[in-house]
């Protein structure tokens, strides 16, 4: 399902229902490292102008533009930088609506907001510490970093302990790039998050891009929704890196170089 690079008529091939009809499609990605590179510290993280500049000319034209995060809600919409966008927030339990004020939480969540910030406050702090482990608060998520630690492989140890213990006590671990986030244990993912957004507009085609493990959830979806007829046209585009593992690209339809290969699959999209 692989193919590299977005010069061929494979790419062609896959964004012509969308371009065909753009009022019946759209055009979903995830956040850092597909359309924001990867920075050393989360927060740094921003969308390129040149970026935005398509996402918004894509706004225009197609019906729903979306972008689904590990980030909260409100945060994705800070980097990417664009109010007329709709947000899935950590992976799935907040929708951010263009023109919202205000997060609107899934259902599913409740009675469950701080079943990982209490496991997390329970672990020892000292040790997080003197590997590096950099903890950032998502909420009903919790996110622990090691990206830029001293001796990443001492953290990344640590990391995996307290995923088994996260999972023992009921929780849902979740690695990713150099992070791994503990999770209440409640069905979502950016899977469901995507047939949520494309539920709620008339669709007809529809293309997700991703770089992480969390997005193959969301390949997963626009094939089951095309295999069921709720979809006539899917394109899932891998965006690689270094760092990407490998399950992204065997799941895509089509393999991008980073961010900037991304970039060549909104042009096309535009023009």
């Amino acid at each position: 399902m692989q193919a590299a690079g977005t010069g061929d008529g494979n790419l062609e091939q896959l964004l012509m229902p969308l371009r065909d009809d753009p009022g019946t499609s759209a055009v979903l990605t995830d956040v850092d490292g597909t359309i924001a590179p990867i920075v050393l510290k989360p927060e740094d993280a921003a969308v390129p102008e040149p970026t935005r500049e398509l996402l918004r000319a894509l706004a225009e034209r197609y019906a729903l533009v979306g972008c689904l995060s590990g980030r909260r809600a409100l945060d994705a919409r800070r980097v990417v930088g664009l109010d007329e966008l709709a947000y899935s927030g950590n992976h799935g339990f907040e929708l951010l609506l263009p023109g919202d004020d205000e997060v609107r939480p899934d259902p599913s969540l409740d009675g469950h907001e701080g079943d990982a910030p209490t496991f997390v406050e329970g672990l020892d702090r000292s040790e997080l510490e003197r590997v590096g482990i950099r903890t950032e608060d998502k909420g009903a998520i919790v996110g622990l970093h090691w990206r830029g630690a001293d001796n990443e492989g001492a953290a990344e140890s640590l990391a995996h302990e307290i995923a088994s213990e996260a999972e023992w006590q009921g929780l849902v671990p979740h690695r990713g790039r150099k992070v791994l986030e503990i999770r209440p244990n409640v069905a979502i993912n950016k899977g469901i998050a995507v047939a949520a957004l494309l539920a709620s507009h008339p669709i007809e085609a529809a293309l997700y891009g991703g770089d992480d493990r969390t997005d193959v959830d969301a390949f997963t979806a626009l094939r089951t929704l095309r295999e069921d007829g709720e979809l006539g046209a899917a394109a899932c585009i891998a965006v690689a890196s270094d760092e990407s593992p490998a399950e992204v690209s065997a799941q895509a339809d089509l393999t991008v170089g980073g961010p900037d290969g991304f970039v060549d699959v909104l042009q096309a999209l535009v023009n």
